[in-house]
């Protein structure tokens, strides 16, 4: 088989990393090793690559009620004055250009350098036909503020009651999950319970991930330190009853001090090196935990259709060879030792191009099911062009229901990607700890996004 090509698009991140981020730099060829492995698998075409399955931007998001303290605040620590959509979830990015611009929200699900990359594909699955109303639900803004260098910030809409859907619900849980820092608003617990109870069960389960920062608005008063301590220790023991146990609280004033928020914005660009860790070392792990899995499930299945079919028409040949024997009696030509073996021959032939066929006909029917899984499970990697590839002749005639790549070579390989990673996860580990993190400047520095041509 031809080797695989380089992706573009790793290229470019090799590039972007080689001079400031070794680690980064050294994930991009891991994430390359992982798509030779997976192109062999079928899993991939040539020019596709697993490291777009999440964004390589460092994330800030914000979660808010319906109170403008979130709006004020963003406008406030930008230094602008925005007037984003309050129903749409709002992609913020630097731009060096005065004026702002609006761009719909296809242009964050056909661009995979961006979050909400092919979203619209995982809306149908909510909500039929809602993908193609993208443009109602996301946009993309450009801003000319020195905060948002090199960094995204993702605003999400108010909770409305009247605007609330499961598509809303399913942007909310993405957002949190791809953020490497998420701003919640003290007024989104004055929400209605029910309404905010999906987004609270995120908070909840990524709570361990260190990403919130729970932001506690007062900034029409003056709080002096130890008040601002007391209130923060109020809404900690608030939020414990709802199962919330770590973040930072942060309590904002009149004074207008944003120095803890800078603090944490500096330090997104190690979070962001932790999340495509973490993506890369689940990506490699799904091979075998899920992937594998999910084919040779349907390969067993497969099997079993195929082998039931089979023998169905056997019997069926069966039966009328007995009836040949009570009607004219063929018993004698099947044990005549030149013209039985002759007849058996005649059946395997006949039975062999038929197995194929039926074969292949069950195979379409599961290779429709692989899509709707890959779907379910929110996979970017082809189930059903690994399951094509596991269709060879001897397969199709053996009684192998292991998909193909599934041996000790293929697991070698992985478990190697896999301590790489850990490795750099220690480096990452050491350069944080010695404080040796650089200043990120790339190509995404002063970013235009209507004159790029990286694909």
């Amino acid at each position: 088989m031809a080797d695989k090509t380089v992706s573009k698009h790793l290229s470019n991140l090799e590039r972007q990393f080689a001079a400031n981020d070794p680690v980064l730099q050294k994930t991009a060829k891991i994430f390359q090793d992982l798509d030779e492995i997976e192109f062999e698998l079928g899993l991939i075409d040539n020019d596709e690559t697993t490291a777009r399955k999440t964004s390589w931007w460092p994330i800030v998001s914000t979660l808010g009620g319906y109170s403008p303290a979130k709006s004020d605040f963003v406008n406030r620590y930008l230094g602008v004055q925005l007037h984003t959509a309050r129903h749409k979830f709002t992609v913020l990015q630097y731009t060096p250009q005065t004026n702002t611009a609006t761009l719909p929200g296809t242009a964050l699900d056909a661009d995979h350098r961006l979050p909400f990359y092919q979203i619209s594909r995982q809306i149908d699955l909510v909500a039929n036909g809602e993908g193609s109303k993208l443009n109602g639900y996301l946009e993309l803004v450009t801003v000319n503020s020195g905060k948002l260098k090199n960094k995204l910030l993702i605003d999400t809409p108010v909770f409305n009651p009247a605007a609330e859907n499961p598509v809303s619900g399913l942007l909310r849980k993405y957002v949190i999950g791809i953020s490497d820092l998420v701003l919640v608003f003290n007024d989104l617990f004055e929400a209605d319970a029910d309404l905010i109870k999906d987004t609270l069960a995120e908070i909840v389960a990524h709570q361990d991930a260190n990403k919130f920062i729970f932001v506690i608005d007062h900034s029409e008063i003056t709080i002096d330190a130890l008040k601002s301590q007391e209130i923060a220790a109020s809404w900690q023991r608030r939020l414990a009853e709802l199962g919330i146990h770590t973040g930072q609280f942060i309590v904002l004033s009149q004074s207008g001090d944003t120095s803890l928020f800078d603090q944490r914005f500096n330090n997104i660009y190690n979070d962001r090196s932790y999340r495509i860790l973490g993506t890369l070392e689940n990506s490699i792990r799904a091979i075998d935990d899920t992937i594998f899995s999910e084919v040779e499930e349907a390969l067993t299945t497969w099997k079993d259709r195929c082998n039931a079919s089979t023998l169905i028409v056997l019997g069926f040949i069966v039966m009328l060879m007995l009836f040949a024997e009570i009607a004219v009696g063929i018993l004698e030509l099947l044990i005549d030792p030149i013209i039985g073996p002759a007849i058996l021959a005649a059946l395997i032939a006949l039975l062999t191009p038929l197995h194929i066929i039926v074969s292949r006909v069950h195979a379409k029917f599961l290779i429709k099911h692989l899509h709707k899984r890959q779907k379910q499970l929110n996979l970017s990697e082809d189930l059903a062009g690994l399951f094509e590839k596991s269709l060879s002749f001897w397969r199709i005639l053996m009684p192998i229901t292991d998909p193909v790549g599934k041996n000790k070579k293929n697991r070698k390989k992985l478990n190697g990607l896999i301590e790489q990673t850990k490795d750099l996860v220690q480096a990452l580990n050491d350069q944080f700890s010695h404080g040796q993190q650089p200043e990120y400047r790339s190509q995404y520095d002063a970013y235009s996004y209507a004159d790029s041509e990286e694909n």
